[in-house]
Parts: structure tokens; sequence; C-alpha cells
């Protein structure tokens, strides 16, 4: 129902084109136009057909092409390209782009998918205030969405999917008074959701899945027109969104949303699909979803929920996919999605279910989650006894104190005077990891000597924390305390007692090891201290009760606020990162992976490292923030049953060529966003910029200064930013055995800083003639050592 709706735009375009009666000449500026969009979209295979003797008003609209006009003037406007189209060439101006557009005032549908389009999108849009569709779907259009489309109050349907904007949804997408569809998925948007959408009278399609926005849905209750609520993929909890009761889809998948579902849901009788799964519901699942009339799709797999079902529940005889896998349901598959139905789906493994299909737990996993989670079973009623019982109890329960007191006495100083010691107990839920080496360690691993040194970072010693420790630096491990969540487990920030901030890994292990079987881990992560790595400050062990086994591992590292070096790149756009500080963070780059590699032996490879991954600190130091960690290793509680000799030596030297070159490959794409200024998604746009600084590179100096970030264009010099496209180049090798060594990654970017702190010494002039940047500030100066 959903995509059909959204689906909608491009059927209008198709029907008014029917509809309307076309204008038998259009007017000669107009056609210019059309002409000139061509030129600036770079004359792609749907409009080869546009020439100067082209009668648009009356050629024939297809699914790719469409030109609709009303008393000599285009109303309608719709170019569609193919799937994962690679952006423009650099020498596109999105700014141009607009500013043609805006010579169609009578544009009433603007449908612009899947072009390449790139660059932050221009305010003056608003100029075609006819508006009443605008699609730009499938481009890389980044940055805010303009404030001055605003004024737009014919605008009825806003689509700006699959794009790369950045920023809040603005305050007054609220305040168009005739929306009815806004669909913005597949973005980076952030931060809360505005109050003013709950003035959307006329909005009937909401979809904001898969970008980045957090904290609680406002109250929808009063869109009495609103039928599609998409939100999948986001950060949003904990609360249940209050809505109204005339929703056909609904989508909350991938959030953070917890505690019940509401009992009014049973209400929603018009609902077709309904999407809950992973996130952190709790409680009783409520059996009267099955049975909602409309009901077609339900899904609230990856949750915590409780509930015996039966095998009479009723169901929807409509219903195609239900999927309740990995809950903590108990009792009978229900009669009525066990029938034999060829067209209906219905996922239920990793519950507690009375069945021996689909992978089931036996029943006491349910019930010791359930307690986890903080849903008691009731309590049971104590049998009444005697006051002479209690009595006699009591005393004998001091006499029989006394007599152990007695006994810890004397044997306590047995033990002392033989010197002996007990070794602690394994249901200990923390161990303390050495500061020193074992004969373990040194037999398996050396490190750099300055790692040794642990007070250089200015970090604190590695240490074990309490789990008390955490829970009360977390406030519980409360949700406004999450940060993220991936397959190296769930993050949290916490302030300790001293006021200090850190972010605690929760780690949940999915075989039974005692603590001994990672200790040798824990050395290794306690001395991987570098400049460039947010280093681990300690660790605590959550242990099972009945055998003392791990059942979870909290890592806690230094806190460095989270301003990765994309933001500051291609995000933020208020501040420049200057040229040279941006090497210097490709520097960081490359020397924690080299630290990573060579400072510990076997060395920590295939980081699948991103930039998102990079943060910088208050001083603009570049931090790896995930890495793989010798803990997170897949090779983590194996026995010591792998030869050794020179046939382990080999592997090792293979394993380390091999996925040594793997983290290159990530960096390449770091150093091109580092160049060009801006984000490549999907592998065709990666090969599509190499192309292009592969040209550039030959070609004179004027064309590498068009490739570059405009906001440092004028700030680097032409052998540095040479220098800086060759080793990128050579990272994003298609060949491994092609890739540079660390040595040499190094010895180029450094190469690039020297000389361009020897064009910034010039009088007031680059090397190559260029002006300094304002933004070089002498404090941002690059440090070498």
């Amino acid at each position: 129902m959903g995509k059909a709706l959204l689906n909608s735009a491009a059927l209008v375009i198709f029907v008014l084109s029917i509809s309307i009666p076309l204008s038998e000449q259009l007017q000669s500026s107009q056609a210019q136009t059309l002409l000139r969009i061509q030129r600036l979209l770079n004359f792609p295979f749907m409009l080869s057909s546009w020439s100067n003797t082209t009668d648009f008003c009356n050629v024939m609209p297809t699914s790719s092409v469409a030109v609709v006009c009303y008393e000599e003037s285009i109303t309608q406007l719709l170019i569609v390209g193919e799937k994962k189209v690679p952006p423009l060439p650099p020498n596109f101006s999105m700014d141009s782009f607009v500013t043609t557009l805006v010579k169609l005032p009578s544009l009433k549908v603007l449908s612009l998918v899947s072009l390449g389009l790139w660059g932050p999108f221009p305010g003056k849009i608003a100029r075609l205030s006819s508006l009443e569709i605008l699609n730009m779907t499938s481009n890389y259009v980044y940055g805010d969405i303009p404030e001055e489309m605003s004024s737009l109050s014919s605008l009825q349907t806003l689509i700006l999917d699959d794009n790369m904007f950045t920023g809040r949804l603005p305050d007054w997408v609220g305040q168009l008074p005739a929306l009815t569809v806004l669909s913005l998925r597949k973005n980076s948007l952030n931060r809360s959701l505005p109050d003013s959408l709950k003035n959307s009278q006329n909005l009937r399609v909401l979809v904001l899945s898969h970008n980045n926005f957090s904290g609680d849905v406002p109250d929808l209750s009063a869109l009495t027109n609103l039928q599609v609520l998409d939100l999948e993929d986001n950060l949003l909890g904990p609360h249940f969104p209050l809505l109204g009761s005339k929703l056909l889809t609904l989508v909350l998948r991938k959030n953070r949303f917890s505690f019940n579902i509401p009992n009014t849901l049973s209400s929603y009788h018009e609902l077709e699909k309904l999407d809950v799964s992973f996130n952190r519901f709790v409680g009783p699942f409520p059996t009267s979803l099955v049975s909602l009339p409309s009901i077609k799709y339900l899904n609230i797999a990856g949750n915590r929920f409780t509930g015996l079902l039966s095998e009479n529940l009723s169901c929807n005889s409509e219903l195609e996919f239900v999927d309740l896998s990995s809950n903590l349901l108990t009792g009978n598959l229900p009669n009525c999605l066990t029938s034999d139905s060829k067209k209906r789906v219905v996922l239920y493994a990793r519950n507690c279910l009375a069945t021996s299909y689909q992978n089931q737990h036996p029943f006491s996993f349910c019930q010791n989650e359930a307690l986890a989670v903080g849903i008691l079973p009731r309590p049971q009623k104590k049998k009444h006894t005697s006051k002479a019982v209690v009595a006699t109890s009591i005393i004998g329960g001091i006499f029989g104190g006394i007599v152990i007191l007695g006994l810890v006495f004397l044997v306590t100083r047995k033990l002392k005077s033989k010197q002996t010691f007990e070794r602690p107990p394994t249901r200990l839920i923390a161990e303390n990891a050495s500061t020193g080496y074992t004969s373990k360690n040194l037999s398996n691993a050396r490190y750099v000597s300055q790692t040794t040194k642990l007070g250089a970072l200015g970090l604190p010693a590695y240490r074990t924390f309490s789990l008390e420790e955490l829970e009360e630096a977390t406030n519980n491990f409360d949700s406004a305390t999450f940060i993220g969540e991936g397959s190296r487990g769930q993050m949290y920030k916490g302030q300790l007692k001293d006021g200090s901030l850190v972010a605690i890994r929760c780690l949940k292990m999915k075989k039974y090891y005692s603590i001994q079987d990672f200790m040798h881990h824990i050395e290794l992560t306690s001395k991987l201290r570098h400049r460039h790595l947010v280093s681990a400050l300690g660790h605590c062990f959550e242990c099972y009760l009945d055998d003392s086994s791990v059942s979870r591992v909290f890592l806690v590292f230094e806190y460095v606020p989270y301003v990765t070096l994309r933001s500051w790149i291609s995000e933020r756009r208020d501040r420049v990162l200057p040229w040279t500080q941006r090497i210097s963070a490709a520097i960081g780059v490359a020397k924690a992976i080299q630290y990573l590699h060579t400072g510990i032996v076997p060395g920590v490879y295939a980081i699948n490292l991103k930039i998102a991954d990079v943060l910088l600190d208050q001083n603009l130091v570049a931090k790896i923030s995930s890495y793989n960690l010798p803990l997170l290793a897949e090779s983590i509680g194996k026995t010591g049953n792998q030869s050794s000799g020179t046939s382990k030596g080999q592997r090792i030297s293979s394993r380390a060529k091999h996925e040594g070159k793997a983290d290159f490959y990530d960096l390449g794409i770091i150093l091109l966003e580092v160049i060009v200024g801006r984000p490549f998604i999907s592998k065709n746009e990666v090969e599509s910029a190499k192309e292009m600084l592969q040209e550039s590179i030959t070609a004179d100096r004027g064309a590498r200064r068009g490739v570059v970030d405009q906001a440092v264009r004028g700030a680097c010099s032409d052998k540095s930013l040479k220098t800086m496209m060759e080793i990128c180049l050579r990272c994003l090798h298609e060949k491994p055995d092609e890739r540079p060594s660390v040595e040499d990654v190094l010895w180029n970017l450094q190469f690039a800083a020297q000389v361009q702190d020897a064009a910034a010494k010039g009088d007031s002039q680059s090397s190559d003639g260029s002006p300094i940047s304002p933004c070089q500030t002498p404090h941002l100066k690059l440090a070498l050592c």
C-alpha cells in the first residue's frame, strides 16, 4: 500500500499528460531552457532525441521522459535515468542547474530521478512557486533541505529519497498547508523529529526510514488522514508513538522502541501491515494483533515479547506473512498459523514453543531471559510457621554462626602460617588484568616500546571495573545513554564517579567460556594504547550463576566526542577543515593502521575501516573508534590445537599480506573523500571517482583543482594535491598486490604535508601561485613527529 502511494506521483504525471490538452506551440525561450537542461545533464541517453526542431509539447510521454504543456508553458517535467547512475562530472554545478530550472515558472510537477545530480540544494528552487510535486529520488544532493522551500504553499508531494541530505528535518515542513506525501528515506538526517509534524493535517504518507533520527516521535494522533508511517532504521524511541487509528501501514523496524505495545493498537481496524521487529519491546505479546480485521503482514521478530500462545487463537484469514522469531514466547503455535496455506509465510524460530520445528529454545531459556529484562514471575505464597519454630531457628542460627566463625579463624591462621593461597573462585564477575607481561604474552606477542608507557597518552592505567560501577555510570544502561549498535556489540556513554566520560561496549557471548579463556585477550587489549586509537581503559565480566561461564563482557574505552572526519569534510559546511589538517588526519589513520598491523604480533587486520569510524578530538587529532580487538576475533575460545612452527608462521604471514592490503583499500576510499569533499556510497561511485582522479593527474593543474573540494581548492599546493591523488589511486588499485605498503603510504602523506607546509611559508602564495586560505591558521599546522 505504501509503495503504491509513493508511486502515485509518477502515475499523476502520466494521467495528466493525457487529460490536459497539449498546446500546439511552446515558447522558444522554454524550448531553449530544455535544451540547456539536456547539456547540463551531460546529454543522457533518454534525452538523445531532443534537438532544436523538437516539438516538446507534442512528444508522446514515456516512463523515462515526459513534458506536459498548457497554454504555451511547461507545467510538468519528468526525467528518469538508470538506477545507480554515477554522479555527473566534476564541472557540473547544482546551482547553475536549478537556475536553469526556474526559467520554467509554470512548473507544477518536477520529477528528476537517478540523474547523478550532486551538490547542495539551492534555495532558489522556491522560485517555482506553483510547484505541487517535487521528486528528486536517487541522486547525490547533500547538505540541509533549504529553508526557502517553506514558501511553496502549493506543494503536495515532496520526495527526496536516496540522497545525502544532513541536519535536522526543518520545522517548516509541518507548516506546508497542502502537503500530503513526505518521503525522505535513505538520507543522513538526524536529531529529533520536529513537533510541527502534528500540524500536517493533510498528510497521508510519511516515510523517514533509513536516517539517523533519534528521540521520541511527536504526537501524531491528530493526523486523521495519515495512512502510511515508515520510520524504519533510525534511533527513535523508547516510547511507542501516539498515532491515529486510520493507518494502513506502520513500520517501526530497527529502532529503540521499548516497553509494551499499547492496547490501543488493537483498535486499528484498517491496519494492513505492522512491522515492529528488531526493537527492544518487552512484556506480553498482544495476540489480538493476528486477528485484526485487515492485517496481512505482521512482524515482531527480534524483541523480548513474552506470553503463552494457545492453539485456539484466532487469526485473520487474509494474513500473508507472520514473523514471531527471536522472542520469549511459550506454549503452542496457533492452529490458524499452521494450517496448510501456500500463500502464507509463518516464521517462529528462537522462541520456546512446544514444537520441534524452526530451532526452538528450551522453556528455561525464555524464563531466564524474561527475568533478565525485568519481567518477574509472581511470588509464591510463603507457608506460615509457628513462633516456636522461628525462635528455635534463630537460636540455632546464632549458635551455629559462632561455631563457624571460630573454625574460620583457626583455618585462616593455619593458611597464613604456610604462606599459601587459594585460587579465587570462577564465579567472580571480574578478574584483574595485569599491567605487566605474562609468560604466555611474551611467547606470543611483542609491543612497540612506547605503548608500554601507560601514562604517555594521559590515560589512566587499564583496570577491572565492577558491574555496579558500569550500571551507575550509565543509569543502569538507560536508553538515553545508548550510542549505537553493530556486529561488535552495543555501545553506551557513561560517566564515572570521578566525572570522566567513558564509552562502554557490551558483548553478549554466544558460547560458554570461562573467565580464564578471555584473560589472554584482555592482556592484549590492555596494551593497545596509541595516539590514533580510541584506547581501552578496562573490562568487566558478567557470569552465569550455574556454571560461572561468561555471559557478557563489558569493554570500557576512552570517550571521544562523536565528531567524525566525515562530518568535518562532507557534512558540516559551516566550518572548513583546512587542507593541512586533512593530510594530518590521513597520516593519523595510516599510523593507526601501521600500529595495528605491526605493533602486536599477530597483528590486527581486516579492520573494515570507514570514514565514519575516524573521530576528531578537541585538538583535531584523528582516532580510529572501531577496530578488530583481539577479544572480538572469531578465534576466541578455541583450544590450542593449531599446528605450530613454520606452517603457522606462513599462514599468519599470508593472512597479514592479504588482509592488510584490504585495509589500504579502505584507506584509499577515505583519502578519496578527503580530496573530493563528498561521500562515496557504492563501488560504482568509487570507480567513477578513480577515473576522474586518473584523468586529472595526467592533465594540467587546472584540471586537478577542478576535482578537489571547493572548500580547500585555493589552499592546497599542486604538488601536495598531486601526491595525495597518486597515493589514493595506488591504495584503490584493483589488485591487492599492487597496493602500497604502510611505510610507502606514510612517506607519501608526509611528503604531501611537507610540500604544502613549504608552499604555505612562501610570500603569501602557494608554490603553484594559489593564495593561502584564511582557514590555514598557524595553530592547525601539521606535526610530522
